[in-house]
């Protein structure tokens, strides 16, 4: 009789398990550095426990970021470094991973998955690229492969493809995690996540999965981190310090709000592709504010942000006393915290830690939960999306 080779066998038992050990990986669109989140499961589905062991976010140094800027999000780039940087990229991914493992003291053979999210090259929904004979589509790069054999553990990498091939738009993935995670019979739930784009998930408290709702609302930090990085040569604005010595232009933020986006039905994605430095242009060229001073820049698309939050919390129609738990880097944006907090003065705003999640990690933890649900889940009926397990695998030898 045939036995399984040596690879299925192990993931085989890995599932079987009563407790499994995974590491979730997140490289966003800002390009801060490797989120790396060491988590310990058990259960699948709505029946998952998990914890947080460790969590490291290691930055990017220059070189890295200025390589990968010369393909991200454009629709023209050299095909021989995009090529190159798949490789490199799933490469120095393993090898951050084997020096966490080393601070935190833990063996890479007891570690039973790695869920990579991969770098985000381009994003690319129907509503977007408008090309009828073209479907949605999105690229993350950073091999699974080159990450397995440099750890030598089982990776699960490429998770937005199946949410497209089942019908989705790619993003944003959150959707299954805040369920599973953040869920909480008789309270009404809004999880958001600012990062380079800001997505939220509203979880009623009846329990009724058919109204849950995930979906991208636009810029998070993307434009503050870029118009910094412009004019004032700052990876991003430091507790405020920009957009508090500013001044918010109305006319500017009423260009801004003035896009097609902003009125398409939910759930939508989008990307920088989208909200980038030429749409500030674009919308500053509408507004006759060009001359406007950097400051001044800074303040309007950080209320821009908290701005189209709101507005899309709003129009959930979130029943009073409902409670929004905030993460990723805009969490730490205190400019965009008070606006938020200053336009849904109903509703009671705090951070993922309330819930037992790591803010900065939060993202991180949801890849590692996708890869528990690849290797033992199975698919969830929620409302209209797609009822898919997601992942690719990719073995070490």
């Amino acid at each position: 009789m045939n036995r399984l080779n040596s690879n299925l066998q192990r993931l085989f038992q890995s599932a079987q398990k009563a407790e499994r050990l995974g590491i979730g990986l997140m490289s966003g669109t800002s390009l801060d550095g490797l989120d790396v989140a060491f988590c310990r499961f058990a259960g699948s589905g709505l029946n998952t426990s998990f914890e947080l062991v460790a969590f490291e976010t290691i930055p990017y140094p220059d070189d890295f970021k200025s390589e990968v800027r010369e393909v991200f999000s454009k629709k023209m780039v050299d095909l021989e470094k995009l090529t190159l940087l798949n490789a490199f990229i799933g490469s120095y991914h393993g090898a951050l991973i084997l020096t966490c493992l080393s601070e935190w003291k833990i063996n890479a053979g007891d570690v039973d998955f790695i869920a990579s999210h991969g770098q985000t090259i381009y994003h690319a929904p129907k509503s977007l690229h408008g090309q009828v004979d073209y479907p949605n589509a999105t690229l993350q790069i950073g091999d699974g492969d080159h990450i397995a054999v440099k750890t030598g553990i089982l990776t699960i990498s490429d998770f937005r493809q199946k949410h497209i091939a089942g019908g989705g738009q790619g993003a944003p993935l959150a959707l299954y995690g805040d369920v599973i995670l953040g869920s909480k019979t008789g309270e009404n739930r809004v999880l958001l996540n600012i990062g380079g784009i800001a997505n939220l998930t509203f979880l009623p408290g009846d329990g009724d999965t058919s109204r849950v709702m995930c979906t991208d609302i636009g810029p998070g930090n993307t434009m503050i981190d870029a118009v910094c990085k412009l004019y004032f040569d700052r990876a991003y604005d430091e507790d405020s310090k920009i957009a508090l010595s500013g001044t918010v232009n109305d006319n500017l933020l009423n260009a801004l709000l003035d896009h097609p986006f902003f009125n398409e039905v939910l759930p939508k994605t989008t990307g920088p592709e989208l909200f980038n430095l030429e749409y500030l242009r674009k919308a500053q060229q509408r507004s006759h504010t060009i001359g406007i001073v950097p400051s001044d820049i800074v303040a309007t698309i950080s209320l821009f942000t908290a701005q189209t939050i709101a507005n899309a919390v709003m129009q959930f129609n979130i029943p009073q006393g409902a409670k929004l738990f905030a993460s990723g880097g805009g969490a730490h944006n205190p400019f965009v915290m008070q606006q938020l907090q200053r336009l849904l003065p109903d509703v009671v705003i705090g951070n993922t830690s309330e819930l037992g999640i790591q803010p900065d990690a939060k993202e991180a933890i949801l890849f590692a939960l996708l890869g528990n649900e690849a290797l033992c889940g199975e698919p969830i009926t929620i409302g209209s999306n797609p009822q898919v397990l997601m992942g690719k695998f990719s073995f070490p030898i």
